[in-house]
Parts: C-alpha cells; structure tokens; sequence
C-alpha cells in the first residue's frame, strides 16, 4: 500500500500547466494555504504572481504534491522525473488513456510512476479543506473546517455536484480516482480515514477494482467509529449470461453489489441527495443508529404522510410504551391520540416547558426520533415562533442521549446557516422527508461480521453446460438429494431401465437450458410406454417424480468477476421471473444467515404457514446452499449452479432440476 499523506496533507504543492496552475494557485489562496506554491513552466516567469520554475529540477525540493496540467504524452515524462526525485505524489489531470482506448499508454504512466503515488489520471484532484491544500482546477463549494466527512468519487463531476451542496454538511476532504491506474478504491479511502479529523466516509463508486480489500477497509472505518455510505452506479446492467438461467437474468445488474455492500456493513443510498444526508446522521451519531423509530409533528396529515412514505423503505414505527404513553396523556390531555407517529396538536405550540416534556418523553420510549418542522421562510415571515419547538428538540436529545432528527418536508424549507448552528449543537437537520427517511434506513445498517472477506474472483472464462443427468450425480456427490432416475440416450432404454422406479414419473428431455419452454418436460405419468420423441433431446432423464411439496424455491450460484460467488434464493418454479422474488447474498454465509436472509422475501408467510398452511422446511433449503456453496468453493472449474426448482416438503427439500455450467 502507497504512502500518501503528502499527497493528501501537502507541506509544498508544485503546479503544471497555465491555465490549470492559475487555478489550482487561486482556490489555494482562498482556502489560506500557508504552504510554498510552485509554478512551473518552461518560458513564463511567473503565473498568478508567483515564481515560476523553468523545470523540475530548479524548484527548491521535491514538492509533497503536484498538480499535473498538460497533455497526456507530456504527464509520463513529468510522472518519471516526480518520481525520481522523490516526490510525494501527483495528481495527472489530462484525458485519454485507457478510458478512450489507450490502455498500453496508461501502463506507460504506471511504470512511471514506480513508487510514487498518483490520482488519476484522467482525475480532477484532491481538495483538503482541513489544512487548506487544494490540488483542484476549478469552483468549488467548500470552507474550511476542523472537522469533516470526506467525500471519494470515480467521476469528477458528481463529487463536484456534491461539493456544491446546502444542506449543513461539513466536508473535510473531496477527492477523485479518475482511472485509478495507480492507487485504488481501497488505498484512497483508508488513506483518508486514516485521518483522525475525518468523521465519516461517502463515496460514488462505478467498480470496485479488490472486493477483499473493500471488505477490509470497511470493516477497518467501524473499528474506528466510522460510517461508510456509498452509491453504487450501474445496476441496470444485466451479466453476459443473462439469457443461460434464471438467476442471471434475476440477479443481474446490482443484485451482487448490493449484496456484497450490505454484508461488510456499508450504507447504501441511490441518489446524491440521500449520501448527503446519510453522511450528516454518521458525521454526528457514528456508523449505526438503532432501528426504532418515533415522529412527531402537530398535524395528523404530516403523521399520516410520514407513515406512508415510510413504509417503502421498510421503516415502521412501534407502539407507544405503556410508560411513555401514561406520561403523555398526562400532558396532552384526552384529546390528543397517544400513538406513534404522533400528532401531538398545537395545544402545546409556543409552550417550551410542555413541549419540551413531550418531544423527550416520546424520545425516550425509542433508538431515535424525527420531529416534522418546517420553519417559514425567513425573507418574508417571521419564523420566531418555531423557536420553542427546536429548543425542544435539542433538549429531547440532550437529556436522552438519543439522536432527534429535525426534519424538513422540503429540503428547501429549512435555512442552511440554522442548519449549521444546529449541527455545530450536535443536532442532525434532515432535509425533505423522502431523503430523511431513506438516510435513516441507510444508516441502520448492520456491521459486518468480523474477519468476513469474500470468496476469491475468478476472470470470466469459456464454459459449457452439463446435461441435467451429469448435473444431478455431481448434486448427489455433495450430498443434495435428488429424485430417483435413470438416464438413457432414446426413449426404449429410458422405459427399459425404469422398471425399478415408482410412479408418477416425470420424463424429461436433455440438453435444454429451459426444458420447460422447450416443451421437453412431462409430468404426471403413469407409464413411460408409448411416449413420442422430443424434438432437439440430446437423451432423456426419467425420475420418480417429487410428491407431498409445499413449496418451489430456486437456488442458483454464479461466479461473479467482483464478488466471487453470488447466492440467489427465491420463489422459483415456471413462475420465477414473473415473481421475481429473491434475496441475493455473497459467498461464503452460514445456514443461519442464508435462512434469515430469505425471511425477507415478499411471499415468505406462504412458506411460514400462513393461514394454516403446512410450513417449508426452509432450514433444508439453506443447508442444500452450504452444500452448493461448498462445492463451488472447492471445485474452480464450476461457473454455475441454479437448482429451479427445489421442491420443499414439511420435512426436506429435493432437487428436481439442474442447470450447472463448467469452465
């Protein structure tokens, strides 16, 4: 791993470049850099009023940070001689390297680089709004803190976006990857954290380059009381192999980041606005905050609004506690509806005493709480009387220790100056209920387990699919059961060798990835006599087929370039991708975890003995995914397992179909 506190913490920035280097030198000024400047150039004497060095060798030393401003041809032969003398590292500014098609000149510019880090290239640069030190070519948003979040992207413009927000976040650090030729996603982000003035991370990721360095790296930032929320672009992208199964087409695009992201324990947030406010809650309250949840505004159409849009993101909000409620009806009297959210009235508006009883009371009952005000706009009312009501907040949290979330409906009704005198109080304004909402589910995020690394990734490679026959005897080998069969390559010695099996049969026709729109599955048979050929079988599988099942699940492993093994659990049967009902996890997971998981499916109560149903015997459907996951960890050469499906009886679960693809 690279050194890169005089990349990030520069005592001495060099600059390149005309134009860029007048920039990079102004936004320095206006952060207050204490630190030397040094243009270089080879014909101007000076740029922005500063000395400017004819070359490299004539500055006063190797710089701690240089921001590299010319052409791309010209940044290899300024990357060599940095590094050669020593330099602390650079940031290469210029375009067009692998990202347009040049990858053999962007390992020219690796092999420059030697030891010496470097952001990008193709990289806007690092702004340290902690010491002042900017390496950034543009406007940014940004004042100086003690204090801050730090913000990582691997696309310039949406962490410049991000730098122009006004919603009360202090940010210490912006910096961008670019390409990441040198220094990764991993190494940055430590680097950063590393930092004790550093209080959270957020950061917009297009591809994780180490999914075990990631892992470590988050579990590393809740070590250290840390938060890590991030937005994970491209989910709409479907695998390759989308059309061979079922579980690619379900589980493609996001399905195995999200995955992974939730089991290291990192937020995650779809939209800029949600990473922000995300950041503000771990910036002030840490990485997790509890899932139990109260609101309270004086309106039943805010506390209606607020339990509605709750409810897509999984949030709900338990019952008053019978000690709490005594204490309420107390002070609120008969009319007030003691429930949660509550609508406590405006009985009590403009009444500190009262209202700071209620909102600490109700507070004190949960893990946390959201207060639903709006102040009016302050250029053309008075917003005096909305006073009480935040005094009342601070107080709730002060006196219980637990996080009380002002929150605006609209993010533009609550002005950013209070904001901040609130935040600067260790209150966390929220900024419209939609984001606030997805910003507190984002930061219940659960830590990872200890140690936890994801399986080694293997580079997609040619493969081939067995036959369901030769995919059920590998089944079988590891201990799943499977129906009784036999096989044969015509339907006489399919019939033939079936005189020990027991009817219903189900007939199948091999050498199909989807035998069922094929038409080459028959279920139901009394006899195998008299039964016509199929068009395209390669041979035929007879089983006895399955009976006394009280549910269909599919269950499908993949190699994933990235994560290494992804695990799909859904409702399966013909039926899969209409339901398109599954939980995705990342390899490895215990029997225990995989169970909980599929908890979360949206027809689990039909598996769970809803309305007197016999129940599933789910816990064999997680034990068969241990064992599959077993045997895709021992075994490279598998690509893919989808079992579609498993047929769950009250007690155990029997594979009746098999799509496996080898390498």
């Amino acid at each position: 791993m690279k050194d890169l506190n005089r990349l990030l913490r520069p005592k001495s920035i060099a600059v390149l470049g005309a134009g860029w280097a007048l920039n990079v030198i102004e936004q320095c000024r206006k952060m207050g850099f204490t630190g030397p400047i040094w243009p270089v150039h080879p014909t101007k004497a000076e740029i922005g009023g500063l000395r400017a060095y004819p070359s490299l060798a004539d500055l006063p030393h190797a710089p701690d940070a240089t921001f590299i401003g010319v052409n791309r041809f010209a940044t290899i032969d300024v990357v060599a001689e940095l590094a050669a003398m020593g330099a602390g590292g650079a940031i290469c500014f210029a375009s067009g390297w692998t990202e347009a098609g040049e990858p053999e000149l962007q390992a020219k510019l690796v092999a420059a680089a030697g030891d010496m880090p470097i952001l990008g290239p193709n990289c806007y640069g690092v702004i340290n709004y902690l010491d002042g030190a900017l390496l950034w070519p543009d406007q940014h948003g940004g004042v100086p803190v003690q204090k801050g979040v730090a913000l990582v992207s691997q696309s310039s413009n949406i962490v410049i976006n991000l730098g122009m927000q006004k919603r009360a976040l202090p940010v210490a650090y912006v910096a961008c990857l670019g390409n990441a030729a040198v220094v990764g996603l991993a190494d940055l982000a430590g680097a950063l954290l590393d930092d004790p003035r550093v209080t959270a991370l957020g950061m917009y990721i297009e591809g994780i380059d180490d999914a075990p360095a990631f892992a470590a790296l988050a579990e590393r930032a809740r070590a250290m009381g840390k938060g890590v929320v991030c937005i994970k672009s491209g989910k709409t992208e479907l695998s390759r192999t989308a059309a061979a199964s079922h579980t690619a087409s379900l589980a493609g695009g996001g399905a195995a980041s999200s995955a992974f992201l939730r089991q290291i324990g990192v937020a995650e947030v779809n939209t800029p606005s949600e990473l922000i406010e995300t950041l503000k809650i771990f910036h002030v309250h840490g990485p997790h905050i509890g899932p139990r949840l109260c609101s309270l505004s004086c309106s039943g159409g805010e506390a209606g609004l607020v339990a509605d849009l709750a409810a897509p993101f999984g949030i709900d909000f338990p019952p008053v506690p019978v000690d709490v409620k005594t204490r309420l009806n107390e002070i609120l009297g008969p009319i007030v509806t003691v429930a949660n959210p509550l609508d406590y009235h405006t009985f009590i508006w403009g009444d500190g005493p009262r209202t700071t009883d209620v909102f600490t009371t109700m507070l004190s009952g949960y893990d946390a709480g959201i207060y639903i005000i709006d102040p009016p706009r302050n250029d053309r009312c008075d917003p005096s009387g909305y006073q009480p009501a935040l005094d009342a907040i601070l107080a709730a949290q002060a006196s219980t220790g637990k996080p009380a979330f002002p929150v605006a409906s609209m993010p533009e009704n609550f002005d950013e100056a209070y904001a901040l005198r609130l935040m600067d109080q260790g209150v966390v304004t929220l900024m419209g209920l939609e984001t606030a909402l997805a910003a507190i589910k984002a930061a219940q995020t659960a830590p990872a387990q200890l140690g936890w690394r994801p399986a080694a990734a293997i580079a997609p490679r040619d493969n081939h699919m067995l036959t369901e026959a030769e995919g059920k005897s590998l089944l079988a080998s590891a201990g799943v059961p499977v129906p009784r069969a036999v096989t044969g390559e015509t339907l006489a010695e399919v019939t033939a060798k079936s005189a020990d099996l027991t009817a219903p049969f189900a007939l199948k026709g091999l050498g199909f990835a989807h035998k069922t729109e094929a038409g080459a599955v028959r279920l139901g048979l009394t006899t195998l006599e008299a039964q016509t050929e199929m068009a395209g079988a390669t041979g035929y599988l007879a089983e006895e087929m399955v009976t006394g099942a009280v549910g269909e699940i599919l269950l499908g492993l993949r190699r994933d370039p990235v994560y290494g093994i992804s695990l799909t659990v859904g409702m399966g049967g013909v039926t899969a991708e209409v339901l398109a009902d599954i939980v995705t996890l990342i390899l490895p997971a215990t029997a225990a975890e995989i169970l909980d998981a599929m908890r979360g499916l949206r027809l689990w109560p039909l598996l769970d003995g809803y309305r007197g149903r016999a129940k599933a015997d789910m816990a064999a459907v997680a034990a068969i995914a241990v064992q599959l996951g077993d045997l895709m960890l021992a075994d490279g050469s598998l690509e893919e397992i989808e079992i579609n499906p498993i047929l769950v009886r009250p007690e155990g679960a029997v594979a009746v179909d098999a799509l496996i693809r080898k390498a």
